[in-house]
């Protein structure tokens, strides 16, 4: 979890106040199984994993998502897909 503060002082005593906001994304890893294709690197296999993330902001959930990863078994490189390009010919 990521904390940050803010300090700001005041123009007359000097003195500074700070104020702390909580907020953080956790990762939690729903599962790993072998994904079709080979690693464009190495040639190794491939691995997809499932993975929920979770950001809140002061203990409030935000926003939830589950992602699926792609990466190399061989060489642990993170593969990236890209989606298709359809031509109109």
């Amino acid at each position: 979890m990521a904390r940050r503060a803010v300090a700001s002082s005041s123009s007359g005593s000097g003195a500074a106040a700070a104020t702390v906001v909580l907020c953080g994304k956790e990762e939690k890893v729903l599962g790993v199984q072998k994904a079709p294709g080979s690693c464009p690197y190495c040639g190794g296999g491939v691995a997809a994993t499932d993975v929920e993330a979770k950001w809140a902001l002061c203990c409030l959930p935000l926003c939830r998502k589950t992602k699926r990863r792609f990466a190399c078994t061989a060489c642990a490189r993170r593969l990236v897909t890209y989606p298709a390009i359809l031509h109109d010919d």
